[in-house]
C-alpha cells in the first residue's frame, strides 16, 4: 500500500465527499482523466494528492501508475475555523470555515488468470402443461 495525506485542506468534508466518490476504487490512470475534468474546487488538490501517492510507489518499490488502483479514500472532518460576522442591534452570528483531511492509499492490481472449465453442464426445465 501506497499513502499520501492531505490535511486541513479549507474545504468542508462534505464537499470533499463529492469528488472522492467519483475515484473511489478506479485505477490510477482512469481517476487522474475523471479529477482532470471535474468542475470542483476538491478536484485540483485531489489530483496532486493522487501524484504524490503514485510518487511514493515510483519511489518506494518501482511501481508504474497503469499497475495501481485506489483502495481507499478519505474524507475526514479537520479542525474548524470559528469566525464571527456583525449583525443588526449589537449582535452577532457565528461563521464556521469548515477543514478536512483527506487520505488516500494506492495498492497493486492483482491479475488473476481465470480457469475455463469444458465441462457442459445441462439444465434441465419442466413444462407447465395445462
Amino acid at each position: 500500500m501506497y499513502k499520501a495525506k492531505l490535511n486541513n485542506f479549507r474545504v468542508s468534508a462534505r464537499k470533499g465527499r463529492l469528488v472522492v466518490d467519483l475515484i473511489r476504487g478506479k485505477k490510477v490512470e482512469d481517476a487522474q482523466t475523471i479529477l482532470k475534468f471535474t468542475l470542483k474546487k476538491t478536484a485540483e488538490p485531489m489530483l496532486k494528492l493522487l501524484n504524490s501517492a503514485v510518487a511514493n510507489a515510483e519511489n518506494i518499490d518501482k511501481v508504474k501508475a497503469g499497475d495501481l488502483f485506489i483502495s481507499k479514500v478519505l474524507v475526514n472532518e479537520g479542525a474548524t475555523y470559528k469566525r464571527i460576522m456583525p449583525r443588526a442591534r449589537g449582535t452577532a452570528n457565528r461563521i464556521n470555515k469548515r477543514t478536512s483531511h483527506i487520505e488516500i492509499e494506492l495498492d497493486k492490481i492483482i491479475k488473476e488468470e481465470k480457469k475455463v472449465k469444458n465441462e457442459d453442464k445441462k439444465v434441465k426445465t419442466k413444462k407447465n402443461e395445462s
